[in-house]
């Protein structure tokens, strides 16, 4: 754990949810697929792989760019907008758009947390209030992080996307701290780190996705390992 600023009177741990409390990458991939499966069973003729869907999701945030503060929505309207231009009626499209997303989302939802992840946040709780921050749209009560937070603030629903501050904003708001007292976890440095940083909260980076960001500024805490946490109980 590498300290860049001195931190003090935290009273809230905020968590990023994907890549931060477990492995998002293969959830996607196989939420993706689950989405394709179903949409390409439709009928062969009107078969689309997974370039036509990228290009359909690029060419609504072009003509709704707000969508992209909103990952449910943004994927809702992508669908609907392929499944037109495939030559579905709009009675068609309706059903199948909304059987498409939940066959995503009932495979986004195939996450099980570490149980040494489970039980950081137990004894982090015993310090600490606990909330969860995200600007994706994973359902934490269709997984085994239910109930581990007492309020889960995501994007598009609640306000909009990271780095903006109003899910930081809002969190502040439900727990009647001020922004310092707030600590927030996540992976990104684009979002996460500079989210908190521009609300003014304190922010920890956990460094583990080998990722090239664009933001150059400093979370207040560098860790590469979320159990180092458990160096803030000490």
């Amino acid at each position: 754990m590498r300290f860049n600023r001195a931190i003090d009177e935290i009273q809230v741990l905020s968590f990023d949810l994907d890549d931060t409390l477990y492995n998002n990458h293969p959830v996607i991939a196989a939420a993706v697929q689950a989405m394709n499966d179903y949409v390409n069973t439709l009928a062969p003729w009107r078969a689309q792989g997974p370039e036509f869907w990228l290009k359909c999701r690029k060419q609504v945030a072009l003509q709704h760019p707000e969508l992209t503060n909103d990952v449910t929505r943004w994927r809702q309207v992508a669908l609907r907008f392929g499944l037109q231009q495939a030559g579905f009626s709009p009675a068609e499209t309706e059903t199948h758009a909304e059987a498409a997303y939940q066959a995503f989302a009932t495979a986004r939802s195939q996450i099980d947390v570490d149980q040494s992840v489970l039980d950081l946040l137990a004894s982090l709780r015993t310090r600490f209030r606990l909330i969860a921050i995200t600007n994706g749209n994973v359902e934490v009560e269709r997984f085994n992080l239910a109930g581990q937070f007492e309020q889960v603030l995501m994007a598009g629903r609640d306000g909009r996307a990271k780095p903006h501050t109003d899910l930081f904003d809002a969190a502040c708001q439900h727990c009647n701290v001020a922004p310092n007292q707030l600590l927030h976890i996540g992976d990104s440095l684009d979002t996460d780190v500079q989210g908190a940083n521009l609300a003014g909260c304190r922010s920890v980076w956990l460094n583990n996705q080998g990722v090239r960001y664009r933001y150059q500024g400093l979370a207040d805490i560098e860790i590469c390992d979320i159990h180092a946490l458990s160096l803030l109980l000490t």
